[in-house]
């Protein structure tokens, strides 16, 4: 699947603050009654980490001509420069690296403080705030809650289903607190965060009820004309360039005349199109569970691709705060807790590629 590159071009937050003196300092002075608030620094925060104001008026649900007065607002209460202006990118000043690790205790702090806060029906109240892709979310997380429910009765949770790339960015802006997605996807774990590992999830071929290839060793000879057909008509769920291409490859090794038939977006109409007939697809087999109970019309097989690493992507604060900790442990015990749909062994002409 597509990679996102999740490293910070700069690092988080210090334990410490470190030779540049306290976050106060930030506001001291004559500069601190101009405009140096909550929602410049947020903006300021999500320039850093997208380099391009395009990507960070996106995450920040504002428009670019906005987002480029507010921070040129901020640069001016700040009395310098922040960013340079390198071809299509915005790289950090040494002024903007010290306000940034500066801002970013701001920031979580503010978030600690709103994630806190007593609602005015329920004072003991505490919202969980999770994005994860669908598949892991509908197996995963009811089971999930119902464990932290017995432990933990005042939260709530705010739930978001989204692609890889988009719950990245929530995390990084702090709309979310729990990320659950493929380890596969991230390039590389980013400072002040951690990853939880949940659940293994193979990956499997995906093919019509009743078409058997446990004793198929060349589709062309073992099968009739109708049962080629269907297995060289293939039905792919769009992952993005990297992995669409992985699972392409994979097909043209397996079956070298087969042709791409439908591109879907979801893995849900994917397996829809498999028990209606209408060609084979490879997919995660948690797509294939409904609940508890297991997608009817399909019949699974083993194939020789790597599996997805489900995690939890969480700030490296909220490990063990409660109720985060004891969340984090009833997804873990959740994920051992799976029994993954019935797969078949991997048929002989897979085998032996």
């Amino acid at each position: 699947m597509t990679v996102y590159d999740t490293t910070p071009r700069l690092p988080l937050i210090d334990s410490d603050d470190g030779p540049d003196g306290s976050v106060a300092e930030l506001f001291a002075g004559p500069k601190s009654g101009t405009e140096i608030n909550l929602r410049r620094l947020r903006i300021f925060w999500a320039v850093a980490h997208c380099a391009t104001l395009t990507r960070a008026a996106k995450l920040l649900n504002v428009s670019q001509p906005t987002l480029s007065q507010q921070l040129t607002g901020f640069e001016a209460s700040i009395g310098a420069p922040l960013f340079e202006r390198r071809s299509n990118r915005l790289v950090l000043t040494e002024v903007g690296e010290m306000v940034l690790r500066k801002a970013e205790k701001v920031l979580r702090s503010a978030q600690d403080l709103q994630d806190s806060l007593p609602s005015a029906d329920n004072p003991a109240r505490h919202t969980l705030r999770i994005a994860g892709v669908a598949s892991v979310m509908r197996v995963i997380l009811p089971a999930a809650m119902q464990r932290l429910a017995a432990a933990e009765p005042t939260v709530d949770f705010d739930i978001h289903e989204n692609a890889p790339g988009e719950i990245i960015d929530m995390l990084y802006g702090r709309r979310v607190n729990i990320g659950l997605m493929a380890a596969n996807s991230v390039a590389e774990v980013s400072a002040g965060f951690v990853q939880l590992p949940i659940i293994e999830d193979p990956f499997v071929l995906a093919v019509p009820q009743d078409l058997d290839l446990s004793q198929v060793a060349d589709p062309a000879r073992d099968l009739g004309p109708e049962q080629v057909q269907v297995l060289n008509s293939t039905i792919q769920f769009v992952f993005g360039t990297q992995h669409s291409s992985r699972i392409q490859d994979w097909f043209d090794a397996v079956l070298p005349k087969n042709r791409l038939a439908f591109r879907v977006r979801s893995f849900e109409l994917a397996l829809d199109l498999v028990a209606a007939g209408l060609g084979v697809c490879v997919v995660p087999a948690l797509t294939v569970l409904e609940g508890a109970h297991v997608r009817a019309g399909v019949r699974l097989y083993h194939i020789n691709l790597e599996p997805r690493r489900i995690v939890a992507m969480v700030p490296s604060q909220y490990r063990h705060a409660a109720p985060y900790g004891a969340f984090l442990t009833a997804l873990q015990e959740v994920g051992k807790a799976v029994t993954l749909p019935q797969i078949a062994p991997m048929p002989p002409f897979i085998e032996s590629h």
